[in-house]
């Protein structure tokens, strides 16, 4: 025996269906898009400062001329998490950024800090942000061994936060001589490639248009 669905109740299985893949294609874009005047803070140590090449190739001052926008270049050499718990919420009330790009654990790792602690910093970092409603975006840094990948505290960051996560990006581009202008610090190059990845991610994810 074949059951003829009535007409009426085939259109509601279809319009469901189809407000159904609808939602799944939005909850793919993870990020608010930022306003035409919109600001993006860099936070972080040596890597968003740009040492190993000049401030106009930094990755801050290139992603602004990729997007337009504002990019606030708050970089402090040599910073350890600790440190840049202490400067965050200080930065985030003189910029009220409309996303936050963080790039900050690389000296813990290199300095051998206890890296529970450097996690517990990051987490503190994101939930500060968090609580003003602002969009975070973290790169992993790699682990002080040859050929590694991001430290695994990063995943477990961004798992816990649901963020916006790149954890490949910086350790690729220092395993690449092309894009280095020492052991730890990118050249021009490697900024730049720094700057047209995240431009990327951000149009992926829906930040930008």
């Amino acid at each position: 025996m074949t059951y003829k669905f009535p007409l009426t109740h085939s259109l509601k299985l279809i319009t469901a269906l189809l407000a159904a893949i609808l939602l799944l294609g939005c909850s793919e874009s993870k990020l608010t898009p930022i306003p035409n005047k919109g600001t993006i803070l860099a936070f972080g140590d040596s890597l968003t400062v740009g040492v190993g090449s000049s401030d106009a190739n930094s990755y801050p001052f290139v992603l602004s001329d990729l997007t337009g926008l504002q990019v606030i270049n708050s970089g402090v050499s040599g910073e350890t998490t600790d440190r840049g718990l202490q400067r965050l919420p200080r930065v985030l009330n003189e910029t009220s950024p409309d996303l936050l790009i963080l790039i900050e654990g690389g000296n813990d790792i290199l300095r051998n800090r206890n890296l529970t602690e450097t996690k517990a910093n990051l987490a503190a970092m994101i939930t500060l942000a968090d609580n003003r409603g602002i969009p975070i975006v973290l790169l992993g840094v790699p682990e002080k061994k040859l050929f590694s990948d991001s430290a695994p505290f990063y995943d477990v960051l961004a798992e816990e936060f649901q963020l916006v996560f790149e954890p490949e990006l910086i350790a690729d581009l220092l395993r690449t001589p092309a894009y280095k202008s020492d052991a730890v610090h990118l050249n021009d190059k490697g900024y730049r490639k720094l700057a047209e990845s995240i431009h990327d991610l951000l149009k992926e994810n829906g930040a930008l248009p």
